[in-house]
């Protein structure tokens, strides 16, 4: 595994056996191509190529391993023709990257992402559990809260200070007074903050609190609202929208990455099929299809996949075995008066159970 290399920049590599074969070819529109070197290219070289990439108006995304320097190249509207390059001294061969999300691709980066989150890595060997109610509704409520998921072992508190509701006359949050609240919470528990920007304008104001800066499942496609999170450089969760396709989900965090934001984080958290007897379908087949397709971490939401807080715990325990990075769990210490989603939501001790059999699966799947 290795540290997630920003877009445009140099950084880590995979071996050359990762990568697929292919004949020169002119990419299409918005595509993609990687040029290998070859093992034995000088600086001199990679930099040669590097210049004239840069001078056809094309964006470099160079990866640096032992044994290759894999040159990724963004094209635009303007087809690149790969031959240019291939008679270039140091370079072996180009590989077309045909899918439409280039920068999430595995093709681009060959090895995991690893997201910094207050002294660990989403996508490491290490579960990220994070847990919290879903809003935030008093002083004592989040403390409490706080406290409780911190002490069962989560690494990072959730809180919705701006909620999406389906309903206009259903609780909408606290607002600004509700971010006061988790950073009041965060300097008591240490825990890293994640919140919920719901438009381009809260942007700002939500990374003046937060650690991480989710986009919820109604928003997946609000470019303006990804393109703005992208430019803040605050690490995004990205949650699947409710009846969105993986591809698309991979396009929506393309958005993020193309901003020079390279700690993307994306969320299962189930989509609307015609099931009635849960909130919503839990789509464990994207766990592993997402982290074939894309090196960015993927974690699952098992109280928005099924809605009802007895079946979180079992839904969890299969995300892990199916190989997500972590989980997002909504915990509230009075479920029953909860002002948003307390059906979904566990009793603090219901959680410190989840993360116990967690780590059982952990365990046994190679993980920690």
């Amino acid at each position: 595994m290795s540290t997630y290399t920003p877009p445009f920049s140099s950084g880590p590599t995979a071996p050359a056996a990762r990568l697929a074969e292919a004949e020169p070819t002119s990419l299409p529109k918005d595509s993609a191509m990687i040029i290998v070197m070859r093992h034995e290219a000088s600086a001199k070289e990679i930099a040669e190529v590097v210049a004239r990439v840069e001078s056809r108006g094309f964006r470099v995304n160079i990866s640096r391993g032992e044994e290759r320097t894999i040159i990724g190249v963004i094209g635009d509207e303007r087809p690149v023709d790969g031959t240019q390059f291939e008679v270039m001294d140091g370079v072996e061969k180009t590989v077309p990257i045909l899918k439409p999300f280039k920068l999430a691709s595995r093709e681009m980066h060959p090895l995991d992402s690893l997201i910094p989150l207050d002294g660990m890595k989403v996508g490491g060997n290490r579960i990220a559990v994070i847990a919290g109610p879903c809003s935030v509704e008093s002083r004592e409520q989040i403390l409490e809260s706080a406290f409780a998921v911190k002490e069962a072992g989560a690494v990072a508190l959730r809180g919705g200070a701006f909620k999406p509701r389906s309903s206009p006359y259903s609780f909408q949050g606290m607002g600004e007074k509700g971010l006061e609240l988790l950073a009041e919470a965060r300097e008591a528990t240490g825990l890293p903050i994640v919140t919920e920007a719901m438009s381009p304008e809260q942007v700002g104001l939500v990374a003046r609190y937060a650690d991480v800066i989710q986009i919820g499942a109604r928003n997946m496609q609000n470019y303006a609202l990804l393109n703005t999170v992208g430019e803040s450089g605050r690490t995004v969760l990205l949650k699947r929208g409710l009846s969105s396709t993986i591809e698309e989900l991979l396009m929506s965090a393309e958005y993020i990455l193309a901003q020079g934001n390279s700690r993307v984080i994306l969320c299962e958290r189930g989509i609307r099929t015609f099931e009635k007897y849960t909130r919503n379908t839990t789509d464990i087949n994207a766990i592993p299809v997402i982290k074939q397709l894309s090196h960015l971490p993927v974690i699952l939401d098992p109280s928005h996949g099924t809605g009802k807080w007895e079946y979180v715990t079992a839904v969890a325990r299969a995300g892990i075995a199916a190989g997500a990075d972590g989980l997002i769990v909504e915990v509230h210490p009075h479920p029953a008066d909860a002002m948003s989603d307390g059906a979904q939501s566990l009793r603090p001790e219901k959680f410190a159970q989840l993360v116990v059999e967690v780590q059982r699966i952990a365990q046994a799947v190679g993980r920690s």
